[in-house]
């Protein structure tokens, strides 16, 4: 436990053999209860998680057995692969059902640091947030051994994602070392959650139209032998695509303030003036409708500066 919080850890695995069991072993002590789910491995991951599973819960055994309930270590096997998306939302709906009080997700690859889920249950189980994530930009040294190409990705990715959930206060949305409240799974909809990589980008915009407040951790990431399950020339139109369509979706669905109306108004609109703008240009140069397409910008523009003073109001401490 941790300021009086059960915590529960969520590790989603997929041919991860060699690594897996590593992580399992190096739990924290803080850590009640770790949910860790074989994404229809093709190696000997499934097998490894029984083998450290069966060491690390015989302690508890007592009377002939341990209910489920009583286990370290729950081990779940997804009968077809799903994503690792999939292997979380598995895990949190577990943890949620089970009542765990504050859910981390720790990768079953080994690239995060044990010692660091500390830092990243704290402001969620003392309630200064809702859902707290790692953020490897924040210190200098957290990313110099990222290889250069993820740094660039990682920023693109960065601005469409505080694009598309309103979270202009946060960065490296792809760092999934997290902890979420359980009254927060219970408020968002974690059984739609996005399946593929983009999940976490997905579960921000969720957030975001629930109103929760989230924070960034300093933390550190290793690079070693394990595989990266990537492939990024479905990852990036797949990612986009989700991003625009969960964007429309904020819109549409958080409109009950003046203000929130305004926004999606502004970003609606805009954009709508400047498609109509720059398409009536290709047929038509005039100065009409360069004015249009400007105005659209304009609009735009517009729409994200009250974003963002909508996430500072959001995140100011007298707010709730």
């Amino acid at each position: 436990m941790f300021e009086n919080k059960t915590v529960a850890v969520v590790v989603p695995a997929y041919n991860e053999e060699g690594f897996v069991g590593t992580v399992l072993e190096t739990m924290p002590e803080i850590v009640d209860r770790v949910y860790v789910i074989d994404d229809c491995s093709t190696d000997g991951t499934w097998k490894e998680i029984q083998r450290v599973a069966n060491r690390l819960n015989r302690p508890l055994v007592a009377d002939g057995g341990v209910a489920d309930d009583d286990r370290f270590v729950v081990p779940i096997q997804h009968d077809h692969n799903r994503g690792v998306g999939g292997a979380i939302k598995t895990g949190y709906v577990r943890a949620r059902d089970d009542g765990m009080g504050v859910t981390a997700v720790m990768g079953g690859d080994g690239q995060m640091e044990p010692s660091e889920l500390e830092r990243i249950v704290e402001p969620v189980a003392t309630g200064r947030a809702d859902y707290a994530k790692g953020n490897r930009f924040l210190r200098d040294d957290d990313h110099e051994e990222m290889p250069r190409f993820r740094r660039i990705g990682s920023a693109a990715l960065t601005l469409l994602t505080n694009i598309a959930s309103g979270y202009w206060q946060i960065g490296d949305p792809q760092m999934g070392y997290t902890a979420i409240s359980n009254e927060t799974l219970r408020t968002v909809d974690i059984e739609e959650m996005y399946e593929f990589y983009g999940y976490c980008n997905d579960l921000l915009i969720r957030l975001s139209a629930a109103d929760r407040r989230v924070v960034d951790v300093p933390t550190s990431a290793r690079y070693g032998d394990e595989t990266s399950h990537i492939s990024y020339t479905t990852y990036i139109p797949r990612v986009s695509l989700m991003l625009l369509r969960m964007f429309l979706w904020r819109l549409a669905v958080k409109r009950d303030t003046p203000a929130q109306k305004l926004r999606s108004g502004l970003y609606l609109g805009g954009a709508l003036l400047t498609l109509v703008g720059t398409l009536a240009s290709v047929f038509r140069r005039s100065p009409t409708v360069l004015f249009v397409a400007l105005c659209g910008a304009f609009g735009v523009v517009l729409g994200m500066v009250t974003d963002v003073l909508l996430d500072r109001k959001r995140n100011t401490p007298d707010d709730r």
